[in-house]
C-alpha cells in the first residue's frame, strides 16, 4: 500500500510538471505572436524607403520591452494589495492591466526626449545611422536585464535599466566623453534616496497607525477619528501625485494649484469617509485585524492609481526609445524630441498589460507576500508612501525609481515591525525578570536579559523580514545601470557590425 501511495505520488509530481510546461509553452506562444503582430504592424508603419528594417527591429525590441516591464515593474503598485488579500491575483491582475493601458494610452507622454534624461549627447554622433545604433542596442539590453531580473525575482527600475543602455551604447558610439556624468551621478544618488525615503514614510505611517489606534484599549473609537483622516491623506496624496504625474500630457498646473487640489481632495474625502467608516466601525470587533479591513478599499484605488500613473510615466522606457529610432529613421532630427504616434503608444499599452498578465504574478508574490507579511494596514502605509516620496522627490528636483520606493516601502513597514516586536519583548522579558536583591545579582541579571535579548532578537528577524530577497534586490539594484550599460555596448558593436 505505502509503495503504491508512493507511486501516485511519482505521477500527480509528473503531471504538475506536464501542466507547467504546458502553461509555460502558452504563454511563450502568446508572446510571439504578439511580437509577429507587432513587428507586422511596425512594417506597415514605414514612412521612408530603406527603413523598413531599423523600424520593425525596433517595433520587436519596445514590444519586448513592454513585456518585460509588464512582468517586473508593475508588480509594486498592486503588490501590497494582493499581500494584504485586498485583492486576489486574479482581480489585482485586470485591475492593473487595465489601468496601465489607459494611463499609457490617455496620459503616456506627447512627447518622450530621444536620448533618455540627458544621458549622452548625440550632436558627437556621426550620423542618423549611428544613432539609431545605439537606441537599437540600448532598448535590447535593457529588456534583457529587465527579463533577468525577473526569472531571478528581482523588481528592478526599468527606468534605471534604459539609462544604463543609452549610456553604455553612447559610450561604445562616441566614448566617454559622450556621458553627462552630472546626471548619472544624481541617478547613481537614487539608489539610495528612492528606497530610503520610501521606507522612511512608510515607517512614520505605520508607527502613526500603531500608537493612534491598533495600541489603544477602544481601537474602534480611534479608528473612527483617525482612517477618515489617513484616507483624507491618502486622497490628497494621489490626487497630487496623478497630477503632476499621471496627467501631464493632458494638464500641467502650477505648484499652487497642485497643492490646492491635494488640500480640497483630503477635505472632500474626509468629509465623505467619516460617516462610511463609523457605520462599518460599528459592525466590528474591537481586534487589530478587524481595524486593518477598514482600509481595503483604499487599498483597491491606490493600486488603480499606481497602476495608471506607472503606465503614464514608465511606457517610455519601452516606447521611448522606439520613437527615436521611428523618428530619425524617417528623416527626424538626432538631438529633438520624437513625437509620440498613437500606434506606439497602443504596442507599449498592450505589451505592458501582458506581460503583467502573463508573468507578472511571480514578482507580485515577491513584493507582496515573501518579503515581510502585509496585512492591509501595512500595505495602505506603502501604497501611501509611494504616492508622497514622489511628490517630494519631484518638489525637490530629485531623481527617484517608482520600483525602488515601493520595494523601500516594504522593507520599512516590515524593518519598523520588527523593531517594535523586539522592543516589546524586551519589555516583557525585564518585567518578568525580578529586581536584583543584592550588589551583586545586577551583573547576574543583566547577562541574563542580554542572552535572551538576542536569542528573540535572532527570531524576530527571521520571521518578519527575509534577508534573503534583501540581499539579492539590493544586489539588483546595484548593478542595474552598469550591466546594461556593458550589455548596450556588447550589442552596439554586434549590431553596427551586421546592419
Amino acid at each position: 500500500m505505502k509503495k503504491l501511495d508512493k507511486e501516485l505520488k511519482h505521477i500527480g509530481k509528473f503531471e504538475e510538471g506536464i501542466q507547467e510546461i504546458s502553461r509555460g509553452n502558452l504563454k511563450f506562444g502568446i508572446c510571439i505572436l504578439f511580437l509577429i503582430v507587432v513587428g507586422f504592424f511596425s512594417y506597415t508603419h514605414v514612412a521612408e524607403p530603406g527603413s523598413q528594417v531599423f523600424i520593425v527591429l525596433a517595433g520587436l525590441l519596445g514590444a519586448y520591452m513592454a513585456l518585460n516591464i509588464g512582468a517586473n515593474d508593475v508588480a509594486n503598485n498592486i503588490g501590497p494589495a494582493v499581500g494584504s488579500k485586498a485583492l486576489t491575483m486574479t482581480g489585482a491582475l485586470i485591475i492593473a492591466a487595465i489601468f496601465e493601458a489607459a494611463g499609457a494610452i490617455i496620459a503616456g507622454g506627447d512627447v518622450v526626449s530621444t536620448v533618455r534624461k540627458g544621458i549622452i549627447d548625440p550632436s558627437g554622433m556621426v550620423d542618423g545611422l549611428m544613432f539609431i545604433h545605439a537606441m537599437m542596442a540600448a532598448l535590447f539590453a535593457a529588456a534583457l536585464w529587465v527579463n533577468l531580473a525577473t526569472f531571478i525575482g528581482a523588481p528592478v527600475s526599468t527606468t534605471h535599466s534604459v539609462v544604463g543602455g543609452v549610456m553604455g551604447a553612447g559610450v561604445a558610439a562616441m566614448g566617454l566623453s559622450a556621458v553627462n556624468w552630472a546626471t548619472m551621478g544624481k541617478i547613481a544618488a537614487s539608489w539610495v534616496i528612492s528606497p530610503a525615503l520610501g521606507g522612511v514614510i512608510a515607517a512614520l505611517f505605520l508607527a502613526l497607525i500603531k500608537f493612534q489606534i491598533m495600541f489603544k484599549e477602544d481601537k474602534i473609537t480611534a479608528a473612527k477619528k483617525w482612517v477618515p483622516i489617513l484616507v483624507g491623506i491618502m486622497a490628497g496624496a494621489f490626487a497630487m501625485y496623478l497630477t503632476m504625474k499621471g496627467l501631464s500630457k493632458l494638464w500641467k498646473p502650477g505648484g499652487e494649484v497642485i497643492l490646492l487640489i491635494g488640500v480640497g481632495f483630503f477635505v472632500g474625502t474626509w468629509a465623505i469617509v467619516r460617516p462610511v467608516v463609523a457605520k462599518a466601525a460599528a459592525r466590528i470587533e474591537n481586534r487589530r485585524r478587524a481595524v486593518s479591513d477598514l482600509f481595503t478599499i483604499p487599498l483597491i484605488f491606490s493600486a488603480a492609481l499606481l497602476s495608471f500613473a506607472h503606465g503614464a510615466n514608465d511606457v517610455a522606457n519601452a516606447v521611448g526609445p522606439l520613437a527615436a529610432v521611428v523618428s530619425v529613421a524617417s528623416g527626424g532630427e538626432m538631438g529633438g524630441d520624437a513625437g509620440l504616434p498613437m500606434w506606439i503608444l497602443v504596442v507599449g499599452a498592450l505589451g505592458i498589460a501582458a506581460g503583467l498578465m502573463l508573468f507578472g504574478p511571480k514578482l507580485v508574490r515577491t513584493v507582496g507576500e515573501k518579503i515581510t507579511k502585509l496585512d492591509r494596514a501595512r500595505a495602505y502605509c506603502v501604497a501611501l508612501s509611494a504616492a508622497i516620496t514622489v511628490i517630494i522627490a519631484s518638489t525637490l528636483g530629485l531623481p527617484v525609481s517608482s520600483t525602488h520606493i515601493a520595494v523601500g516601502g516594504v522593507f520599512g513597514v516590515g524593518f519598523f515591525r520588527e523593531f517594535l516586536a523586539n522592543k516589546r519583548k524586551r519589555e516583557r522579558l525585564e518585567e518578568i525578570l525580578p529586581e536584583p536583591s543584592a550588589p551583586g545579582e545586577h551583573k547576574g541579571r543583566a547577562e541574563a536579559l542580554e542572552r535572551l535579548h538576542k536569542k528573540q532578537e535572532k527570531a524576530r528577524r527571521r520571521k518578519l523580514v527575509r534577508r534573503q530577497h534583501l540581499t539579492t534586490i539590493v544586489a539588483a539594484w546595484l548593478i542595474t545601470v552598469p550591466l546594461s550599460a556593458l550589455m548596450a555596448a556588447m550589442l552596439y558593436y554586434v549590431i553596427s557590425t551586421f546592419l
